[in-house]
């Protein structure tokens, strides 16, 4: 079975000021590039009103959001959040809802007592109100009577679930449809993994965010990136525990720190991300579209200089 060719973007970084979200749009669009990704992080900006400017300035572009939180706003409001802007971009919208950082929920007052159980309540009762059924739930989070969204979309997006532990993921191949793997690295080993938990649901949208740094000499991107490594396995996620060779990772840089990083095998960086040169990135996207993955958002360097000129290098990849 030949594997689906994916969608290439760039994440837009939760710290770049509001207003460059329309370049960044337009540069895309123009490029050839698929999809741009809008961040909503506590207490940043918001990815509804980013996802807005972005879909105005664009004909074409797909915008995806990562990742509203489940109780940052009621269910009913983020469903016609999410309705408004397919009506203002029909087939151009990717809502992401996930649990939200659980320090940052509590600090607004907000911390559910189950994440998961909202979480599903949440997903269940938006993709509802967008295939334009009348809602009456009384979970315990989302508490609806007879409620229905006035202008549901004709054609409802897939609602993604920002989830990456195994009882979310299962949660996922039940209520949403399909999943924002947020994690970096998004690895294809961790892609696949995430499916299987999932219970490797048909017909389900898979995206993913993936470290970007692309240089004609594939050792200075590996130079460049290895410290980005070394603050990963300061505090290793589950993707970076799921790498085929982390105990081997670990241990080399153990004994060798930031130098053993940095001359790792070509193939291990290849497995973490579009990191090296054009072609590595390319073997590196064809691996996750292999593992079902149909969106990659590429993370650019958090400074706004960077990231503008690796604009160039997501288009060389989105034009592939």
């Amino acid at each position: 079975m030949t594997a689906s060719r994916a969608e290439i973007g760039i994440c837009f970084d939760r710290t770049f000021p509001p207003p460059l979200v329309t370049e960044f749009a337009r540069r895309l669009e123009h490029g050839g590039a698929d999809q741009l990704w809008v961040i909503e992080d506590c207490f940043y900006t918001t990815g509804v009103s980013l996802a807005a400017s972005a879909l105005a300035v664009t004909e074409r572009l797909r915008v995806g959001i990562g990742i509203l939180p489940a109780v940052a706003r009621s269910a009913a409001v983020t469903a016609m959040e999410i309705a408004t802007l397919c009506g203002l971009a029909p087939g151009r919208v990717l809502p992401g809802i996930g649990h939200g950082v659980q320090t940052w929920m509590q600090q607004m007052g907000a911390k559910p007592a189950s994440p998961v159980t909202t979480l599903e309540e949440v997903l269940v009762a938006v993709r509802r109100l967008l295939d334009g059924d009348r809602v009456t739930m009384h979970g315990q989070h989302v508490h609806l009577d007879d409620v229905g969204l006035a202008q549901p979309p004709a054609d409802p997006p897939p609602v993604l679930a920002g989830v990456s532990g195994p009882k979310s993921l299962a949660m996922a191949g039940r209520s949403a449809g399909g999943v924002v793997l947020a994690p970096e690295p998004a690895s294809p080993s961790f892609v696949r993994w995430a499916l299987d938990k999932a219970g490797n649901p048909g017909s389900f949208h898979v995206a993913v965010f993936s470290v970007l740094c692309v240089e004609d000499d594939r050792a200075a991107a590996y130079r460049a990136m290895a410290p980005w490594l070394e603050s990963q396995l300061g505090e290793p996620n589950m993707a970076l525990r799921l790498l085929p060779f982390f105990d081997d990772l670990a241990a080399r840089h153990d004994q060798q720190g930031l130098h053993g990083l940095a001359t790792m095998p070509p193939d291990w960086w290849m497995e973490i991300g579009p990191i090296g040169t054009v072609d590595d990135a390319v073997a590196h996207i064809e691996a996750l579209e292999a593992a079902g993955v149909r969106s990659i958002g590429m993370s650019p360097a958090p400074v706004v200089e960077i990231a503008m000129a690796q604009l160039d290098d997501v288009l060389r990849l989105a034009a592939r």
